[in-house]
This record gives structure tokens, sequence and C-alpha cells, in this order.
């Protein structure tokens, strides 16, 4: 039973790491265009070129490559990314019923997409989930949460276009509460993060979710766009500057060489990232973790 047991965490492992290898495909296959043959070593400039075409920061290029020596194995380029990822996670509340969790971004980031694989996700470990349609700004969006919610067999708390997206979340809670639906999942509106009318809807909505069940909306998810690169860091401080944002999903992480940029945002903001999306489809959402992410880059330049 143990070898059993062991052998299918193994193929588990190998399943994520090629789901990370997949999401970090095209940014490994531009490596390699500047790495062409994997080496025990490596210069500190073809490293930093490495770094600086995969979209991370200049100025956290010249952080990372401080400490190093001129030549560097895999070990000490390990060490020096790694250490990017040394935030404190904060996990309390994760075990509330209903776990309430607001998902927040611009328009064209993958937001719904990404609830629905989120709802898998959940509904994979046999967990009850509703939805909340709570961007009431464009109808499309209402509809296309609205045809997901049908496909994954969830209820959806939904209005018309126009309406005030904060009903719809303390509806939504209420049903979950009623219901006793272990996970609450609500999407808001995405317009421009330079609008101030956003800002003030937003902070409406996390306040009623407070009042439908103190202590709501226990995570507050922040999906990126992966195939903005770096630049997405001016749209995470902005919102985290509205309403506090708990934690991080990079979307389209396949369709870019740009990711370096994990690091970058990772590093200026200083909270977990939690999932990255891979595809269109409702599993294609994985954990991330550190170690595989560095891991998969660092495979494209040094030999085993």
């Amino acid at each position: 039973m143990v070898l059993e047991y062991l052998i299918i965490l193994k193929d588990i492992f190998n399943l994520m790491f090629d789901f990370v290898k997949k999401a970090l495909g095209k940014t490994t296959k531009n490596i390699e265009e500047i790495v062409p043959t994997k080496q025990k070593n490596i210069n500190k400039e073809t490293f930093e070129e490495v770094l600086l075409e995969s979209d991370v920061n200049y100025e956290l290029v010249e952080q990372i490559l401080e400490s190093l020596p001129s030549v560097i194995n895999r070990t000490q380029a390990f060490n020096s990314l790694i250490t990017v990822f040394q935030y404190k996670a904060d996990f309390k509340n994760y075990d509330t019923k209903p776990f309430v969790e607001m998902i927040i971004g611009v328009n064209g980031a993958g937001k719904t997409t990404t609830i629905s694989k989120l709802a898998y996700h959940y509904l994979s470990q046999g967990k009850s989930v509703i939805l909340g349609a709570g961007d009431t700004f464009r109808a499309a969006a209402i509809e296309q949460l609205s045809l997901w919610a049908k496909r994954l067999s969830i209820p959806i708390v939904a209005t018309s276009q126009g309406h005030d997206p904060s009903a719809v979340v303390f509806d939504t809670i209420s049903s979950a509460i009623a219901k006793n639906i272990d996970h609450v999942i609500i999407d808001t509106a995405g317009r421009l993060h330079t609008q101030t009318n956003l800002a003030g809807e937003l902070q409406k909505m996390v306040r009623t979710a407070d009042k439908a069940l103190a202590g709501a909306p226990h995570r507050k998810l922040l999906v990126l766009d992966g195939t903005q690169g770096s630049s997405s860091i001016n749209q995470a401080r902005a919102f985290n500057e509205m309403v506090g944002i708990d934690g991080i999903i990079i979307t389209k992480l396949d369709g870019t060489a740009k990711g370096g940029s994990v690091l970058s945002i990772a590093k200026e903001m200083q909270m977990p990232i939690f999932y990255i999306g891979i595809g269109e489809q409702p599993e294609d959402l994985i954990e991330f973790k550190a170690n595989e992410y560095v891991n998969t880059m660092l495979d494209q330049i040094f030999v085993s």
C-alpha cells in the first residue's frame, strides 16, 4: 500500500511539473535561444540576459545578481531566485464555511474563466460551490458566468445589467449560508483600474460581504493577465490600494515568453501567487509552487 501511494504521489508530481512546463513553454523556448546548450555553469552576464529577456524587472535583476559570483552554478541560481518568494502568506479563516472569495481584475484578464476554473477545482475536492455574478456593469459577464454555472451544474445568483452588485454579494452569501454551501465565489466589475467609481463599488461590495457574514470576503484574489508581463504590476498596486488584495492568480502564462514577470510580481506585491492558468478548460488551473516554477526555468539552462 505504501509503495502504491508513493507511486501515485510521484505520478501527481510529474503531472503537475508537466503543467508548469506547459505554462512556461514560450518562456523556456526564449531562454533556449540565449542558452542553446545546457551547461554546468553560466556566467553572470548570460544569467542577466536570461532574466531580462524573460521580463524580470531590471531593478529586481540587479538585486538577484548582486550576491552572485561571476560564474554561477544551478544551486546558486536557484537560491537567488527562490528568495523572491519569501513572503508570508496569511491563511486565517480558510476553514470558514462558507468560505467567501471575491475575484478582482480588469476586463480581458480572464476573470470569468478563472472563476469557472476555481469552481471546478473545489468541485473536484468534493466541495459545494455557488457563484455570484457581481459584474453587473456588463451583461456579457452575467451571461458568461451563468453559462459556466450551468455547465458545472452549480447554483448562481445573478441579476440584470445595471443592478446593484452589492445586492448580489449579500444574496449570494445569504443563499450559501441557507444551503450550507462550502465555497462562495463572487465576480466583480472589471472596468479600468484608474476609474474612481470602480474603487467605490468594490469597497461597498467588501463592506456588504462583511454584513452578510462577519469576516467575509475571506480572500480577495486579483487576476492578472500573464501576457502583460511586469506591466501588470501597476494594476496590482491600484487594486491593492482599493480593497487590499490577499493573493494573485496569473492567467494566460502559456501564451507569453514573459514568464519571468512572475518574479517581478511576487517581489513587488509580497503576497502569494495562488494559481496560474494554462488554458481555457475548467481543469486548466494549477496551484503555483515556487520551487517548480524556478526549477522549470533553470532546467532550460543547466544540465541535470
